[in-house]
């Protein structure tokens, strides 16, 4: 049995506690968070103990591996701490906001190579997992263009948008990191355009709520992100994968598949499941029993600190492209396993 320290017990911890503790080779020994009575109230639900310093919470012979879930902007900190104590870690996305921090995470980690796993967790969707095999496959032929829709039901609280990062380091850095896991390849350019069409409030404090993102390979391949921080039909997370011998989709997830047809119109009955808790539940699972795989029975990570870094370069580029105006080289080279 794994015993997992979980850092942090806000909004993350509250999606990581129930995996950990539904998982039937992990057991949660603490919760650990500064703020001692936040981490009593997440120790309470999911179990284990809560503790307000970390090095109470790494000197204990129970924890066998940490899941950090806690600010961006406190992950360097912590992957230094838990390096140092030996500890195999999951840490959440991304990495950090600053390239000069990741390349200090990246160092350490190599410093003290203890596993270390990025929680991209919609590579870990069965449907999107089987739309990226069949791809890397050649079920669609010569893969062409690669179009990937994420667009979210609410936009966030003004609060969370200013620690955010902004949207590309938020939200679009998951589709960058899926553009990079299919296509096979690096991009090599990157052209975002990109407004505030749905929320003043996120312009007022210099964030964008709506995007548009090309990307192009080596190969020629290009890929298409479309974003939005509202769609008033649910949570839409759609991928279509064209080549020269046909096409793959995945389709929104409801929780009744039903459609109803008449002979004046045809529709779904249900929304889509509203939001990234309820559409990525069985990822979050999926990607924690790999983290136990990869902690209990060895092997490389399924998402390495690299692919963090390599997301993050994509995800600046976009800003970048979007007040240059320009289409601006990504300098990422090679094939993406």
């Amino acid at each position: 049995m794994l015993g997992i320290c979980l850092f942090g017990s806000g909004r993350m911890a509250h999606v990581y506690g129930p995996a950990i503790a539904a998982h039937p080779g992990m057991r949660l020994v603490s919760v650990f968070n500064p703020n001692l009575a936040s981490a009593r109230e997440a120790a309470e639900a999911y179990g284990g103990r809560a503790v307000g310093d970390i090095e109470t919470a790494l000197a204990d012979p129970a924890v066998d591996a940490v899941v950090i879930a806690t600010p961006t902007n406190t992950h360097l900190e912590y992957i230094q701490a838990a390096a140092a104590a030996g500890k195999p870690m999951l840490c959440e996305k991304p990495l950090d906001l600053d390239m000069g921090r990741v390349d200090q995470a990246i160092a350490v980690l190599k410093a003290r190579p203890v596993p270390f796993m990025l929680a991209f967790n919609r590579r870990f969707d069965p449907t999107v997992s089987a739309l990226r095999d069949a791809v890397r496959a050649g079920e669609v032929g010569a893969l062409h263009t690669l179009t990937i829709i994420n667009r979210d039901p609410i936009p966030p609280s003004v609060a969370y948008a200013r620690t955010s990062g902004g949207y590309f380091c938020d939200s679009t850095i998951h589709d960058l990191d899926l553009a990079r896991w299919i296509l096979g390849e690096e991009p090599e350019d990157v052209f975002t355009s990109a407004s505030c069409m749905v929320d003043p409030e996120l312009g007022a404090i210099g964030d964008v709520d709506t995007a548009m993102t090309v990307m192009r390979t080596p190969a020629g391949k290009l890929c298409h992100i479309s974003n939005s921080r509202r769609a008033v039909y649910g949570f839409d997370q759609r991928i279509e994968a064209f080549g020269s011998e046909g096409m793959l989709q995945t389709e929104n997830v409801r929780d009744i598949q039903l459609k109803h047809s008449t002979s004046a119109y045809m529709a779904a009955q249900t929304r889509p499941r509203h939001f990234f808790l309820e559409r990525y539940a069985e990822a979050f699972t999926r990607m924690i029993d790999a983290f136990h795989r990869m902690v209990a029975k060895g092997g490389e990570p399924p998402v390495t600190v690299e692919d963090g870094r390599r997301a993050l370069v994509l995800a600046l580029a976009c800003g970048a492209s979007m007040r240059q105006r320009k289409a601006i080289a990504t300098g990422l080279q090679g094939a993406v396993a």
